[in-house]
């Protein structure tokens, strides 16, 4: 009895030893495997429907609004060109582009400019894998962001061809697409967006995408048409809208998809969405009406179109703002934003001569960079934004200014690339006698109205 109880004693204080040690046990493991985000339903269920009224955006939003820009002989072409971009990006992005931007990280300093391919063709990913958000311990699957960013890259690519209408070839805008995202979306992207990003770390404000999708896609609008040259006829031959009806549908879907576009990227159902829903009502509101009375002030009629263009150039300009600005400063960068578009658009492009079909640089490439340069303005608390009180605005402005210019760089370069690669592989361009008949016979064999 004496040796049982003698070794009932040690186990006991054995045992009570082990308790003492647990808490220092539990630290250890936590710190060598932090605790997976917990799934919020709520917000995963709001970034389903964010990422759906993104895909709104594309299609028909940014189809119609296109479609209706063009003439009604090019008018199937446009919408099957975006149509079509849009999914080979989608493609694209669970094949090699999810993993280039948000993938796991190299050990090099190349993890600044993009990721590794541990999760090519989705590696890894499993309805149970879940992706952080923006709040310590909160998550969403990981399929939900993958749908998400999946649609900022396939709005991205489509917006590009709002330059080159009626002119390019289905393939050669098929080849540019696949070439495009590659070496210039998906490293942007990372750049401005991944944790480990270069202008991420630097402290860069891009809420939803001023640099990564406007000033990219502007940009690079404004690369490609320059080398596939104008439209014969250009600027002599009268080239207006064929249905200012269609993209006025289009303008309406695009505002309210874009709060998919600007609300979802909170990743959560939250304040900060809140914020970025409200300053999409009102940037945009104000962009749309200044628009108009800067063509009165000009001396012409305020017009449906010049409505629908302010539209699109305050939903632009607050895109990197959204979460970054208080309502009365999302105000004031709407209408800066569509007052500098119209002028660039209305004055400067006809100076200039070039052929931006549908100004898509005019619009996305300048108002972006308004938006991503005056985000640093209007994030400052003393004028409603949600910076810090001891906000440095001269330094973030230097720091936007660095992301806006290497955007732009970036851009320039890649879309020379892809679109050098295009021309050799298809030819580039239709031949002068099916741009004069329309791309919608010439490329598709099909026409948008029959009469």
């Amino acid at each position: 009895m004496k040796h049982v109880l003698k070794y009932a004693g040690l186990g006991a204080g054995l045992g009570l030893g082990l308790f003492a040690a647990l808490p220092a046990w539990a630290q250890a493991a936590a710190t060598a495997a932090p605790a997976v985000p917990t799934v919020n339903k709520g917000d995963t269920a709001w970034m389903m429907t964010a990422t759906v009224l993104v895909l709104m955006m594309i299609l028909p939003g940014l189809a119609l609004f296109y479609g209706g820009l063009a003439r009604t002989k090019n008018m199937l072409s446009v919408m099957t060109q975006i149509g079509a971009v849009a999914a080979l990006a989608m493609l694209v992005w669970v094949m090699w582009g999810y993993t280039m931007a948000f993938g796991p990280d190299y050990t090099s300093g190349l993890s600044n400019v993009v990721s590794n391919f541990d999760k090519l063709f989705l590696k890894g990913v499993n309805a149970s894998s879940v992706a952080a958000t923006f709040t310590a311990g909160v998550g969403i699957p990981e399929y939900v962001f993958v749908c998400f960013q999946m649609t900022f890259a396939a709005i991205t690519v489509a917006l590009v061809l709002g330059s080159i209408v009626e002119r390019v070839k289905f393939s050669a805008v098929m080849v540019f697409a696949l070439v495009w995202l590659t070496i210039v979306y998906f490293p942007i992207a990372h750049m401005v967006w991944a944790s480990s990003g270069y202008f991420f770390k630097l402290g860069a404000l891009d809420f939803a995408g001023g640099t990564v999708v406007h000033i990219n896609a502007g940009v690079s609008a404004l690369v490609f048409a320059l080398i596939i040259g104008k439209r014969v006829g250009y600027p002599t031959e009268r080239m207006a809208p064929h249905s200012l009806t269609l993209t006025g549908v289009g303008t309406g879907l695009l505002w309210v998809g874009w709060f998919g576009f600007n609300a979802g990227s909170a990743l959560e159902a939250n304040g900060s969405a809140a914020l970025a829903m409200i300053n999409t009502f009102v940037a945009t509101a104000s962009a749309g009406l200044f628009w108009m009375l800067a063509e009165r002030a000009s001396g012409h009629k305020a017009s449906a179109l010049g409505f629908c263009s302010g539209i699109i150039a305050g939903l632009v300009a607050v895109t990197p703002a959204a979460g970054n600005s208080g309502p009365f400063g999302a105000i004031v960068l709407g209408a800066v934003a569509s007052i500098v578009c119209f002028l660039f658009v209305t004055k400067v492009k006809p100076k200039l001569g070039y052929d931006d079909s549908l100004d898509a640089f005019g619009v996305h490439g300048i108002g972006g960079m308004i938006g991503a340069v005056g985000t640093a303005i209007v994030y400052a608390p003393s004028l409603g934004g949600p910076g810090a009180v001891d906000y440095d605005m001269g330094a973030k402005i230097l720091v936007q200014l660095e992301a806006v210019g290497t955007t732009i760089v970036w851009a320039a370069i890649g879309t020379a690339i892809a679109v050098f690669i295009a021309k050799a592989v298809t030819g580039g361009r239709v031949s002068p006698e099916v741009e004069q008949e329309g791309l919608d016979v010439g490329e598709h064999g099909e026409r948008a109205y029959n009469y």
